[in-house]
């Protein structure tokens, strides 16, 4: 539906407003954010929609003012330091503009260099006295890969202390081969370091730093603006299957509240009950801004029962928002999938999978659900593809990396699902959580948060099932054609062992996979004695791969979907394409 001109400029004004504020604050309390916002504000009220998209560098950066430019040239990061220090600010060589503070703050460029597999870094060098160092920002054209930092004292006797670090919680290491820099990507080690820059203190950050300060190419549009209409209807679980169920929706930002009706079908008593709302706002999404989110948790239903629901101001019943909540046995089936990256080519394969399979009682994905996690017109296509079927069934995800996008966080990602809030301390709530459907015991988990701190809780979860079978499904694949990942190998998989977890569904790798059954590290002769891990692609993929030890099946080149039917102490997995030929299967009896 396409929106009126007023629908648009409502959230700017109000966006403008909070921007006016900003700049009326005195001088020394606005922050990089503040100019930003207060620069993408004044843009989208004076441009249009193409002038937006195609904005330059020049254009761009002469809308700072100097005052302006002495902030973002020191206020985006800074730290104090207790003795005279050189500071050292290493950037990538591929990014085609200089950081515009370099010169003018007087770094020079030594000709010292060290690389990683991605490319290879200049080092600029200042000395500071003691007191506070202040560095600006990347850029405002947001290249991939920030600058990152290092300090060592200028006088070799002196011990060096570095404190109020802005951003907080400062990582320090010690600059060396082997050293990561990048807190998302720690697989991304230093080589060729310099010898006469080995043992400094080294100050990592996050690859996506660069979105604080975008001004050229940060405006989007989305294909599928929000309305006064009721859209993007979801359902999901964040309570028990066969007695709740959660149903959220969106509209744009003028709805006062969310009323919606249910009944049994083929009954005329209706219930009612409100969902919570909540604005969500991408900035920088020039003809849908903000808009209001709705959910609604639904409770004390009747277990084994059909449900049809409406959403208020709608008035007319549909039999395509209709729920079942789930029987009391042990037979029912799910389909999964490997990465979408928000494709229409998986808005064809899951509703090919749903055509063929009308007996599916959820789905789920292993993260990577879209390439950008903070463009909200990426998640708006997800849900254009895939709205016939996740109004009725619910959808059951973890984060990927590329929904975790570049040391940014996920906000995106829990501000759109509602999932139960049973997960581990110190890793976001609905990012990992565990559920129970029928006689299966799930566990979703984010594997892009830290290992360490869901290592307890997943045993936890373990130990106290009784379940007969038990799944977990997290993005980075302990075994791969690539190798796997090591820690998780390390410290998962021999809680998977101990406690006999069936299958381990991920993705990441853009090929399909399943083990050997393992346990303890190496192939075993049947899944009654290990587990058997799995990794897919959602959407069509060239990537080579290689047959290792534990391969036991693989394919390459093909978008798969992956169905599990449980009938009591048996399980039938089939690995299949979307015109339903069968590529991989498997049947485990207990």
């Amino acid at each position: 539906m396409t929106k009126m001109p007023g629908q648009v400029f409502k959230p700017i004004f109000v966006l403008s407003v909070l921007s006016f504020i900003l700049i009326s604050c005195k001088q020394e309390e606005r922050s990089v954010k503040d100019i930003m916002d207060s620069k993408i504000s004044f843009l989208t009220r004076a441009l249009d929609q193409k002038e937006l998209l195609s904005i330059v560098y020049d254009k761009a950066f002469s809308l700072f003012s100097e005052e302006e430019k002495e902030i973002l040239a020191t206020r985006h990061w800074s730290f104090d330091v207790n003795v005279p220090v050189t500071v050292s600010v290493m950037r990538s060589v591929k990014q085609k503009i200089e950081p515009f503070w370099l010169k003018e703050k007087g770094f020079v460029k030594t000709g010292l260099s060290m690389k990683n597999e991605q490319t290879t870094y200049e080092v600029w060098q200042k000395t500071f006295v003691t007191g506070t160092v202040g560095l600006g920002i990347n850029g405002i054209e947001n290249y991939s890969l920030h600058y990152f930092v290092s300090v060592a004292p200028q006088n070799n006797d002196d011990k060096l202390i570095l404190s109020n670090f802005f951003p907080a919680n400062q990582h320090i290491d010690t600059l060396e081969n082997g050293a990561f820099t990048y807190h998302d990507w720690d697989e991304l080690v230093l080589t060729d370091v310099p010898e006469s820059m080995k043992g400094q203190k080294l100050l990592t950050t996050i690859r996506g730093r660069g979105v604080e300060s975008q001004l050229t190419g940060v405006f989007r549009i989305t294909d599928y603006p929000s309305s006064e209409i009721p859209d993007q209807v979801m359902v999901t679980w964040s309570s028990e299957p066969s007695t709740g169920i959660d149903i959220q929706w969106r509209t744009d930002s003028t709805a006062d509240e969310g009323i919606i009706k249910y009944r049994l079908v083929g009954t005329t008593e209706e219930f009612s009950d409100s969902a919570q709302k909540y604005l969500m706002i991408d900035r920088s999404l020039v003809n849908d801004p903000v808009i209001n989110r709705f959910t609604a948790k639904l409770r004390n239903l009747k277990p084994a029962t059909s449900y049809e629901y409406l959403i208020s101001p709608e008035t007319e019943w549909s039999e395509e928002q209709v729920f079942t909540t789930a029987e009391e046995d042990s037979t029912f089936s799910f389909i999964w999938f490997g990465d979408t990256h928000h494709s229409p080519e998986f808005g064809k394969l899951i509703n090919a999978a749903e055509q063929r399979h009308p007996e599916t009682a959820f789905y789920s994905i292993a993260g990577d659900i879209v390439s950008e996690g903070l463009f909200r017109n990426q998640w708006d296509d997800i849900f254009d593809f895939t709205g016939k079927v996740i109004n009725r069934k619910p959808l059951m995800l973890v984060p990927g990396n590329h929904d975790n996008r570049s040391g940014l966080g996920a906000l995106m990602y829990r501000e759109l699902f509602s999932y139960p809030l049973n997960g581990p301390e110190g890793v976001e709530k609905e990012h990992t959580y565990s559920f129970r459907y029928k006689n299966a015991l799930f566990l979703m988990i984010d594997a892009t948060s830290p290992v360490d701190a869901q290592t307890k809780w997943i045993e936890e979860q373990l130990s106290g099932s009784d379940a007969e079978w038990k799944f977990a499904m997290f993005h980075f694949p302990p075994y791969s054609s690539d190798g796997g990942y090591p820690e998780i190998r390390k410290k998962w998989c021999p809680l998977f062992d101990k406690y006999h977890v069936d299958i381990v569904m991920s993705g990441h790798v853009h090929n399909y996979m399943r083990t050997k059954p393992m346990n303890d590290d190496e192939p075993v002769a049947s899944p009654s004695a290990g587990t058997i891990y799995l990794v897919s692609i959602g959407i069509p993929d060239n990537d080579p791969y290689e047959k290792l030890s534990f391969t036991d099946s693989q394919v390459s080149d093909e978008m798969l979907y992956q169905n599990i039917t449980i009938t009591g102490n048996k399980l039938d997995y089939k690995a299949m394409n979307i015109d339903g030929v069968v590529r991989d299967k498997l049947i485990i009896s207990k």
